[in-house]
């Protein structure tokens, strides 16, 4: 009872807190409190003992009911109050049940020791006659030692219990601490480096151009010119940040007209000539590039008109973290959702949107530089993240054998074909062809981690592009993206890693940083940069930008080695040309904030089309529900499409098991238009595309195509 309770209580109450029990006799109780006293009377020995083991726990309760409640009085508010018994009930639980087993343990001991003295007085016995009683008493002892032995298991086992349902939650907030205290130390050692920086930087740095330009780097590579007394390339001088964790470099832009009196004064240990670089000659154009509805081939058809909305999405609430907190941990691709967490497109119609910037491509066939066509490739890689920046949403999990199609070949010049060719892990084979004079293919896995305040998704797989007529082969694989404010806030998008392109036939490389967003950091966010190398390692091209935006490209005409600093990494000095924009984002199509932030292509991908394949995500039914904004049929659509891949699965499973228990091989799921081979490059087993289905196109001859839908 609490302590206002005990204040109203009836005539004749005791309050145990302060009582003391004591035993007159075999079977009689003696309760007294100040002035009060009781006598109670059991009608056996085992009886009594029972009340006085229950008195003895209910007095331990009380006083330590009556201590909290003098701890916690004060003049708290009612909010903290209940915070803080939130926080202190299962501990103070925990207390109670822990003075529990150190009651019984005291009982325990006081009644072995009094069956010891009954055993050692029934090995003095003499007369026969008293062997009978003695002997009873012992039997009574034992039995006495036995209930408390069993009540205090009972209490040991409320006491594991408890201490079980609550350990899960222990370890939560440890590893939450844990996650709390590595961000807090990473986060101080990053600024002590940028203090230390700084310290560096005030003593002075290298020089350039004659000691005219000094230039100083933070750790975090953001850089600043300390001007000279004189030098008039001071004021066209523009300073880009260097690469974290990759070989240090700076660059500073020149102007060609002075690059000649200047560069007598620089130690050049790479070097380039400024005609080179011809706005009207070079396949480098200005920052003007042609919008998406621009036709910019003469040999190509006008373009068939195509939607440029689509019905807006419907304003419905969901509870996030009710689905969420039981996926902690798990393949992303194994856990049932809703569509309110989709966008009406799939997986496979995400990836055929890494050719919105196409065109980049065709300007690279047109490149005689090896290095140049790099520029164009680099940029088209990191082109594929921009539309990424406001998608938030998840796409749809392809089922196993679905299909995508984007036949653009009259219009752009390109065909696209995607397959589901795995579904656990879930891997998709893409193949493009362009008559322009490229051809592109990828087999991606997509791994994916809930962790509870984010969700990372990391794609494995190599991305190939081939140019026909100079045979260039380049490689290259995609960074990791996360989705942050998982359970609270506004949902963000941000993308880290390096990006390493290699050209397997000149051997010349590009190394991309993708700088992963830092409240503390000074940089741009969602910043790009790297250098374009030969297969020597000398340096040509300077790659900056953002994934979400642009990206420029600079000619390198000079290099030195600055000073080594203290982290014992080798600076390097670029001086580049002014900057050319190869890249820059298409504007997003009026109300596109309704639309799921689909650009012009991506409103397109899932337009129905007439003759495609019947596997094509265009015809599943439950991504064409949800677009046109029936949510509600469109989850019931999605649950029955899942349980029919998955009666799918287990009859296929069982024809392994069949063939095993036969002695047979059993081959599984063969894809319908890629077949399984070793790449020579890579040596990883991927698919690739066999041909037949565009001839089946031609045709309309889909025999060989699964019922998915």
């Amino acid at each position: 009872r609490t302590q206002a309770e005990m204040a109203h209580t009836c005539r004749g109450t005791i309050n145990l807190s302060t009582a003391h029990i004591d035993t007159e006799d075999s079977c009689n109780i003696v309760l007294s409190n100040g002035g009060r006293t009781y006598h109670l009377k059991a009608n056996s020995e085992v009886e009594r003992q029972r009340w006085v083991t229950a008195l003895e726990l209910a007095k331990a309760k009380a006083i330590r009911m009556r201590n909290n409640q003098s701890d916690d009085s004060g003049d708290e508010e009612p909010a903290s109050q209940s915070d803080k018994s939130e926080l202190h009930g299962p501990l103070k639980t925990l207390s109670s049940k822990l003075e529990d087993l150190s009651t019984c343990n005291e009982l325990i001991a006081k009644h072995g020791a009094a069956l010891q003295r009954s055993l050692s007085e029934l090995e003095n016995l003499r007369l026969p006659a008293d062997s009978g009683e003695k002997i009873k008493a012992v039997n009574e002892r034992a039995t006495l030692f036995r209930i408390t032995s069993n009540a205090m298991i009972n209490a040991c086992r409320d006491f594991l219990d408890l201490a079980e349902s609550h350990s899960r939650k222990w370890q939560r907030l440890l590893q939450h601490e844990r996650e709390q205290r590595i961000r807090l130390e990473e986060t101080i050692e990053q600024l002590a480096k940028q203090h230390n920086s700084l310290e560096r930087a005030c003593r002075g740095a290298p020089g350039l151009a004659s000691g005219t330009a000094s230039i100083s780097s933070t750790a975090k590579g953001s850089v600043q010119s300390a001007k000279g007394e004189a030098s008039d390339e001071d004021e066209e001088t523009e300073y880009f940040d260097a690469m974290e964790d990759a070989p240090a470099f700076i660059t500073v832009t020149a102007d060609p007209k002075h690059h000649r009196r200047s560069g007598s004064n620089l130690s050049g240990a790479s070097e380039g000539h400024p005609e080179d670089w011809n706005l009207e000659d070079s396949v480098f154009e200005s920052s003007n590039q042609s919008s998406y509805n621009e036709s910019t081939g003469k040999d190509l058809l006008p373009r068939k008109r195509r939607r440029s909305r689509i019905p807006d999405k419907p304003n419905y609430s969901l509870n996030l973290w009710s689905i969420m907190k039981n996926c902690i941990g798990k393949e992303l691709s194994k856990i049932p959702m809703p569509v309110n967490f989709n966008e009406p497109l799939s997986m496979l119609q995400r990836l055929t949107e890494d050719l919105e910037y196409h065109e980049l491509l065709d300007k690279a066939v047109k490149c005689e530089s090896s290095t140049e066509q790099m520029c164009f490739v680099a940029a088209f890689s990191v082109s594929s993240y921009s539309t990424t920046v406001h998608r938030t949403a998840k796409p749809f999990n392809p089922l196993l054998g679905e299909t995508y199609e984007l036949d653009r070949l009259e219009e752009l010049g390109f065909r696209s074909l995607c397959e589901q060719v795995s579904h656990h892990p879930p891997a998709a084979a893409h193949h493009v062809y362009s008559r322009r004079g490229w051809t592109l293919w990828q087999d991606i896995t997509i791994s994916s981690k809930f962790r509870g305040k984010y969700l990372s998704i990391m794609p494995l797989g190599a991305i190939h592009l081939e140019f026909h007529s100079s045979g260039n082969h380049y490689v290259w694989r995609k960074v990791t993206s996360t989705v942050h404010n998982i359970i609270v806030g506004k949902l963000w998008i941000d993308q880290s890693g390096e990006i390493e392109i290699v050209n397997h036939k000149s051997k010349d490389k590009c190394q991309l940083k993708f700088t992963p967003y830092s409240y503390f950091s000074r940089d741009v966010p969602r910043k790009v940069t790297g250098v374009v190398s030969d297969a020597d390692g000398k340096a040509h091209y300077v790659m900056s930008g953002t994934w979400d935006e642009k990206m420029e490209c600079s000619k390198i005409v000079h290099s030195s080695h600055g000073s080594t600093s203290t982290e014992g990494k080798q600076k390097t000095v670029y001086q580049t040309l002014s900057p050319k924009v190869l890249w820059r984002k298409y504007p997003l199509p009026e109300n596109a904030e309704n639309m799921y932030f689909f650009s012009e292509l991506a409103l397109t991908l899932n337009e129905p089309e007439e003759r495609v394949a019947p596997t094509d995500s265009r015809l599943r039914p439950d991504q064409r529900l949800m677009e046109s904004g029936r949510w509600d049929e469109a989850n019931v659509e999605k649950q029955r499409l899942e349980e029919k891949q998955r009666a799918v699965r287990r009859r296929r499973e069982a024809e392994a098991v069949e063939a095993l228990e036969e002695g047979k091989d059993y081959e599984g799921y063969v894809p319908l238009w890629f077949e399984r081979k070793v790449d020579a490059v890579t040596g990883e087993l991927i698919c690739v595309y066999k041909g037949g289905y565009w001839e089946a196109k031609d045709k309309q001859d889909w025999s060989v195509c699964p019922d998915i839908f």
